[in-house]
């Protein structure tokens, strides 16, 4: 069972930082309030990648956000933050989507001390061994409604690390507290996957050697309260790793937070571009996907990065993931490709009731049958075997 003790988080603001001890899990109980840990790395080689989240107060679920806007608007009983524990997977080969698993559920699900870097949802654990100077995901999940189950042990060890903090200074630093822990921005990943298909009795196994990234986000009330946009993305190539992080909030008097983080591999030196201008180009749209520009560029002084929308790995009604090409131009000379993963969230599209419908369709909610859920996954095996 999880520690009930209560971490308190003394300034109330938006904050980034790079320190490793805020890696923990800080036992938020503020309604609304969110806190998620996100693994994602990337094999070239065989065209493969995954991203693993653990999630303490599921920041996108539909059952969260009904429960807390009926609490705030009929004053029911406001919703425990870790009633709503969720752990997600996704592995994506090719390009395509091999397994698409989002599971929530209640407190006995999760357990962390709240003293080390620890969390386990169900039988899916992550840990940090300082020893080593690496995280162990060790993962191990039933999905029936796809008839595949899935086993993994990853390690990601530590490539390099940034030091780096920031504070939102909206408003003289009244806001809302958000963090971003950038905890390990760039990593060695090794380890296997073991893919059952529970159906044909069938089993592979895939030894994985691949770049990955890992951060940590939290915050003390819902995101679709305070931010309308947000983008985010990585790349690493041999020369240079990059991390982009922008975003916008519903307060239109406040500045938008855009910032670059630019590691220099040979020189071993990390650049912080702050203060970028954004610029978007193109619009597009739909019922389940949220209004965006596939193509965007940040630019401050000779420094600039533009950023191409090339293949959707993933999309629902309030968010994308995609690879992205990426352009680098930081003297005003010299060009660097890079390709990466990306992301970009409308997180107040969660309010809109006939969405969450259907984002119910994602969501396996531990002890509640969902035809919508059960419905939408047959189509997806049938799918998926179509294009085999």
């Amino acid at each position: 069972m999880s520690d009930n003790r209560s971490i308190q988080v003394h300034v109330f603001r938006m904050n980034i930082s790079t320190e490793i001890d805020r890696d923990i899990w800080h036992n938020l109980q503020e309604p609304g309030s969110y806190e998620w840990w996100y693994f994602d790395a990337e094999d070239q080689e065989q065209d493969l990648s995954f991203v693993c989240i653990w999630f303490a107060g599921f920041a996108f679920s539909p059952y969260y956000m009904d429960h807390y806007l009926d609490w705030k608007k009929n004053g029911s009983a406001p919703p425990e933050v870790l009633d709503y524990a969720a752990f997600s997977f996704q592995l994506y080969e090719n390009g395509h989507e091999t397994v698409n698993f989002i599971k929530e559920g209640r407190s006995s699900l999760f357990e962390s001390s709240g003293s080390t870097i620890e969390v386990r949802f169900e039988n899916n654990r992550f840990y940090y061994d300082p020893e080593q100077q690496s995280y162990i995901l060790d993962i191990a999940f039933d999905f029936p409604a796809r008839r595949q189950k899935v086993t993994a042990r990853l390690v990601f060890t530590v490539k390099h690390r940034y030091s780096y903090r920031k504070n939102d200074e909206n408003n003289h630093g009244n806001v809302p507290h958000h963090e971003w822990i950038l905890a390990l921005p760039r990593a060695d990943v090794s380890g296997s996957l073991i893919l059952e298909d529970t159906l044909k009795k069938k089993t592979r196994t895939i030894a994985v050697r691949a770049k990955g990234y890992h951060d940590h986000n939290l915050g003390l009330m819902p995101v679709h309260e305070y931010i309308s946009t947000w983008y985010w993305g990585r790349a690493f190539s041999d020369m240079y790793d990059l991390v982009y992080y922008v975003i916008s909030f519903k307060n239109s008097g406040y500045k938008p937070l855009a910032l670059c983080m630019l590691h220099d591999n040979a020189a071993k030196e990390l650049m912080v571009h702050e203060g970028l201008s954004v610029e978007t180009s193109g619009i597009r749209c739909g019922l389940f996907v949220p209004v965006h520009s596939p193509e965007l560029s940040f630019f401050l002084d000779d420094f600039r990065i533009d950023i191409e929308q090339r293949q959707v790995l993933d999309s629902g009604p309030f968010y994308l993931r995609y690879v992205s090409n990426i352009v680098l131009n930081n003297d005003g000379k010299r060009r660097v490709k890079l390709v990466g993963i990306s992301e970009f969230l409308s997180p107040g599209r969660l309010k809109l009731p006939l969405l969450r419908f259907f984002i119910r369709c994602r969501v396996w909610r531990d002890g509640t049958r969902s035809k919508m859920y059960d419905r939408y996954n047959f189509f997806k095996t049938c799918l998926h075997w179509l294009k085999r």
